[in-house]
């Protein structure tokens, strides 16, 4: 449904010509009815892929192909059509609503953008049942989003994400900024509208355990490239990047430290500068297995087992 082939996402510093290489020879695809998971910290380019397969961001190189179509290249015009078939679900659900709108005008606009209705009627009745599908409903459609809390602004954000019957939706981090509580009642209604449409997920999170309850498969990215890819618990059964290692060994755990005993850091230092990207290997400066020719050669993608790629030169 969704295919991204070496897609590359440079953006020029103001006033400077250095680059920034925020998105670095990405390659996934995504089947109907399943969810891609990308997960890595921040500053590591998941969302500037999410943007730049949105086309909100021009790629700089690559394909990203939609249902058969590559739409790196169309122009708005030619790019318009294929739009209802592609949207996004934000990280900050108050910040993506427009707080001058109703909620029937917000969860309304794609449909009156793309022409799919066109009387009063029809329009108010599939705002009303898309609601309702969310778990909101008829007394909800006259209000403004500040009189909504966090999760119940989220469910119009993804009411107005599948009003056009999407192929593919992007979820940018969707539940983040939510209580711990809510992001499940969000996740659990994501996965029933999938289940219920076969729609395509990238889902970005920082959460591993929630990411790996939703997602078919997931790609780990460091400095703008995807790492390590493979199926569902198999990142979690066999992590064989050291970087995977040490996302996994950063989750909190369900018992504190008897004694005050102090726990290393899984991974130590910062993530470098996109700017300025070390040579060879993007990760050898914070990685406690770095060799020689990590510093001087990029390692290339390798399938160790079915479905399951690694770029580390340990293997």
């Amino acid at each position: 449904m969704l295919r991204v082939e070496k897609l590359v996402k440079r953006f020029r510093v103001k006033g400077s010509r250095n680059l920034v290489h925020a998105v670095e020879g990405v390659d996934f695809s995504i089947a109907p009815g399943e969810t891609l998971g990308l997960v890595g910290e921040s500053g590591c380019g998941k969302s500037t892929v999410a943007r730049t397969v949105m086309r909100i961001y021009e790629p700089t190189e690559g394909s990203i192909i939609l249902d058969g179509s590559d739409i790196s290249r169309l122009k708005e015009r030619e790019l318009r059509p294929l739009r209802r078939k592609m949207q996004m679900i934000f990280q900050d659900p108050y910040a993506s609503l427009n707080a001058r709108m109703k909620v029937r005008d917000i969860v309304a606009e794609p449909i009156v953008a793309h022409g799919l209705l066109e009387s009063e009627k029809e329009i108010s009745d599939a705002v009303l049942a898309i609601l309702e599908r969310v778990g909101l409903g008829k007394k909800h459609m006259d209000r403004y989003p500040h009189e909504f809390s966090g999760g119940q602004r989220q469910r119009i954000g993804i009411a107005r994400a599948i009003i056009t019957n999407p192929r593919v939706i992007i979820c940018d981090e969707p539940i983040s900024a939510l209580d711990v509580s809510i992001q499940a009642q969000v996740v659990n209604l994501l996965k029933s509208i999938q289940k219920e449409k076969g729609i395509a997920y990238l889902f970005i999170a920082h959460d591993l355990a929630m990411v790996r309850y939703v997602s078919h498969s997931i790609g780990v990215m460091y400095l703008g490239k995807i790492v390590e890819a493979c199926r569902g618990d198999e990142i979690y059964r066999n992590p064989l990047h050291p970087y995977t290692k040490g996302l996994l060994a950063s989750i909190p755990a369900a018992r504190p430290v008897k004694n005050g005993d102090y726990l290393k850091p899984a991974i130590e230092g910062d993530i470098p500068s996109p700017i300025a990207p070390p040579p060879g290997c993007s990760f050898h400066t914070r990685c406690s297995f770095a060799m020689d020719i990590c510093r001087t050669e990029a390692p290339q993608m390798k399938e160790m087992s079915t479905g399951h790629r690694v770029a580390c030169h340990l293997y």
